[in-house]
């Protein structure tokens, strides 16, 4: 269980320290898959499969959004392989200048001290 809060603590100082897109060569196996709890715009897709295709994703996003905050709580373990976050995020959508409260919880499974997979819930409207 250390490993995995260790694990845990290193995502959580990375996305406070808006390393989001820097930690996933290091943290994220090559064949890591990330699913959203619906298809984002512009993107077509829930699943991103792969940790290139995790990193385009994140930077697509920073494209099209100004962060202003980005608060990550946790992690919050469940032994022996997963841990949660919870992100709340305060951001501006470029294109359209429309500021948003995102918050969101997001599962991440670890296998030999890598993320494999990772899984964003968020709050009904």
């Amino acid at each position: 269980m250390e490993d995995l809060v260790e694990t845990g603590r290193k995502f959580v100082q990375a996305m406070r320290d808006r390393q989001g897109i820097t930690n996933v060569d290091d943290m994220y196996a090559e064949t890591a898959e990330s699913i959203e709890a619906v298809v984002p715009p512009k993107r077509y897709v829930r699943v991103s499969s792969s940790r290139e295709a995790i990193k385009a994703k994140r930077e697509d996003w920073l494209a099209e959004h100004e962060i202003h905050r980005l608060d990550a709580d946790g992690p919050y373990v469940h032994p022996p392989n997963r841990f949660a976050v919870r992100f709340d995020v305060d951001a501006t959508q470029k294109a359209t200048g429309r500021r948003m409260n995102l918050r969101e919880i997001a599962v991440y499974s670890v296998e030999d001290g890598r993320i494999v997979r990772e899984e964003f819930f968020m709050a009904p409207k």
